[in-house]
Order: structure tokens, then sequence, then C-alpha cells
């Protein structure tokens, strides 16, 4: 569907502040284009053309970089994007049989949404969350050390309605909410920002064993950087 003369309006003033916090504009385009998600749920040929205008940019350098990315969608998200990491050590752990069990509960497979526009399930690469391995991702907010059962009983609740908060983090807002945020615009939830809180005892466990057996990095004085005058005869044959 096109954007609409009202959309755009809302799509340009927003363009027009993000675009303001970059020396080049050029550099606004990842912002842009969460801002059109945020907007239509996905990235839109419409959403192209209007980053392109906003930037000077043509659609092929836009649509470029919107393919690139894999959190740029190219076809409408649900109200709740739901990313099961299957990378080697959340799957396992467990990840791939998470994933099996959603696909069969919600009767879709990768990057479909269900009938009702509630939830897109995608199987996700690494999200840098492996001390709680397997992890589930909702809107990009974490929900760790997941189970089959838990993910069930996850999807349920969000297409029922219910509340639903991360293990880390606020409370979960619907997908285009997330992507305003994603933009660059606060969260302006009374609470949200406080409620990511501090990194969990798995993510702190390496520093506290090394504070418990004095062990510290190493002076970086001891290691002076090498050059290309100290190359080793084998280093310059090689």
């Amino acid at each position: 569907m096109p954007l609409t003369a009202e959309a755009r309006a809302r799509l340009e003033a927003d363009a027009k502040e993000i675009i303001a916090r970059y020396p080049q504009s050029r550099s606004a385009l990842l912002p842009l284009l969460h801002l059109v998600q945020s907007e239509e749920g996905y990235v839109s040929p419409d959403g192209i053309e209007f980053c392109a205008e906003q930037l000077g940019l043509t659609t092929a350098e836009v649509s470029a970089v919107a393919t690139f990315y894999t959190m740029y969608k190219r076809r409408p998200v649900g109200d709740y994007h739901v990313g099961v990491c299957t990378n080697t050590l959340c799957a396992i752990m467990g990840g791939d049989a998470i994933f099996a069990a959603l696909k069969e509960h919600l009767g879709i497979g990768h990057d479909e949404t269900t009938p009702d526009g509630k939830i897109t399930l995608e199987h996700i690469e690494c999200n840098a969350a492996c001390d709680y391995a397997p992890v589930v991702m909702v809107n990009w907010e974490f929900f760790d050390n997941m189970t089959p059962d838990k993910a069930r009983q996850l999807v349920d609740d969000l297409r029922a309605g219910k509340q639903v908060s991360p293990t880390r983090g606020a409370p979960l807002c619907t997908f285009k909410q997330t992507e305003r945020i994603l933009a660059g615009f606060p969260d302006e939830r009374p609470g949200a920002v406080a409620a990511g809180g501090p990194a969990g005892e798995a993510s702190l466990a390496g520093l506290r064993i090394a504070k418990e057996r004095g062990w510290t990095a190493p002076d970086p004085a001891e290691f002076p950087e090498k050059t290309a005058s100290d190359a080793a005869p084998e280093d310059e044959g090689a």
C-alpha cells in the first residue's frame, strides 16, 4: 500500500530530525530505514524511495543496504518478531528444538507470519547472548535459557495480548514501536529505560573468577607493536 499523505508528513518531520544529527546526511540511512519500518512494519518500495529522496541517494543504493542487514524486512512483520537463535551454541543447547516446536505450534515457517498478524517467526544468527543459550528474542529483547515449552507459552501469551517482560529489559512493545526506538527516538514509557538493569551473573562470571584468582590483563607496554622493519626474514618471504 502506498504511503498516505499523512504518513509521509510524519516521516518527513521525523526524518528531518534524524538527518540533522549527522555531519553527512547519507549516514542517516540506517536509522531512516528503521523509521520507515516503524510506520509500515517493513521496508516497502515506497519506503525505499522515501529514504532515497531524503538523502539524495539512488533507490539502488538504499536497496543495497536494506537487503544487506537482516533487521530490515522486505515484507510486513507481525506485532511481535520472534527470533530463535539457531547458531552453533544455541542450536546444540536446544535452539533447533525450540524453532521446530514453534513452527509446529504456530503453523508457520521461517520468515512467515501467523494469520492474525501477531507473530512473525524467524531463525536468526548469533545475538551475542551465548552465556544464556538457548536464547529467543522478541522484538530484539532477550528471553534467556528457553525451552520448547516456555517458548510455546511465550507466543501464546503474546497472541492473547498479555503483558510480557523479557528476561532482561523493559516490558515488550510492538515491532513498530521498537523500530521507532531503534530509529533513535526515546522510549517514553514510564520506567522503560531503568528496567534494563545490570549485567547478569552468567555475563560476569569470567570477571568474578579473574578477581577471585587475582588475574589481571598484561601491561600493553610489555608487548610493543611490531613494525615492518621488525619483520623476521621468514615473514618477509611469506
